[in-house]
């Protein structure tokens, strides 16, 4: 059974169709790559998985618990709060412009939400805190805030606070895309690192070269729809649809 499925999902703004019909479904230990042009519909398809968009239609599925399903006429139907609750905690989700907590230091964003939320033990998640800054290289910043650290760190915060919450399964959108060349390589480090740790993760990245070596599986997305699904070196390095050859062309001077 997938540990996360998001089903036959549509979403529209408006007039504006940004999702049609799409199907993921994510194994535990998997590493998922997201690639395609800008509005193609990629942090949608994320934000709708994460519950901060809700669907027009379709399903979402958590270790087989249904988040969202649909009703008689075909129209998404949420659980009540109390499940969806429990369903929250089984991911964390990364976002590119990092949303810390600019009043706490590093420390507090990272064990507010499992102190608070989660009603966990405070010397335990301090301690696992701990251990995660020094994970991320940030050894001797407990105690700054958000402002007083570069980017790559504050990212690394990030990933560090999703991480504080134990979560199955981990979403980043865009991870690297507020960042220059040179953090990113930091921010990537840590996602390989996690990966080889066999954290099960969906990656929304314009990272090419870094989604074909992580991933396990890449989909292609245009227009709101899956254009192309499959292993790295074959959607990356041996793609057989039109669209997907036009997206990579760009990227293979890189290659």
């Amino acid at each position: 059974m997938s540990l996360f499925e998001i089903k036959n999902v549509s979403k529209s703004f408006g007039d504006l169709k940004v999702l049609n019909d799409i199907t993921v479904s994510v194994d535990k230990g998997e590493v998922v790559a997201i690639i395609g042009p800008s509005g193609s519909g990629k942090s949608t398809l994320l934000r709708c998985a994460t519950m901060l968009e809700t669907m027009d239609s379709g399903e979402l599925t958590y270790h087989g618990e249904k988040a969202a399903s649909n009703d008689a006429d075909g129209k998404s139907v949420y659980a009540p709060a109390s499940a969806l609750r429990k369903i929250k905690s089984y991911y964390g989700l990364v976002f590119q412009q990092f949303n810390l907590f600019p009043h706490y230091d590093v420390l507090k964003n990272l064990c507010d939400a499992p102190i608070h939320v989660q009603k966990r033990n405070k010397t335990e998640v301090t301690k696992e805190a701990m251990s995660l800054i020094k994970k991320m290289g940030l050894e001797g910043k407990e105690h700054y805030y958000p402002q007083q650290l570069s980017g790559g760190q504050q990212q690394r915060v990030a990933i560090a606070r999703a991480l504080c919450m134990n979560p199955d399964i981990l979403f980043f959108d865009e991870p690297t895309s507020a960042l220059d060349p040179e953090l990113t390589g930091e921010i990537l480090k840590v996602i390989r690192q996690l990966a080889q740790e066999h954290m099960t993760m969906v990656i929304v990245t314009h990272e090419m070269a870094f989604a074909r070596d992580v991933a396990d599986r890449v989909i292609f997305m245009d227009g709101g729809y899956i254009v192309e699904e499959g292993r790295p070196e074959d959607v990356i390095s041996n793609p057989t649809e039109e669209r997907t050859k036009r997206f990579l062309a760009r990227f293979a001077e890189n290659g």
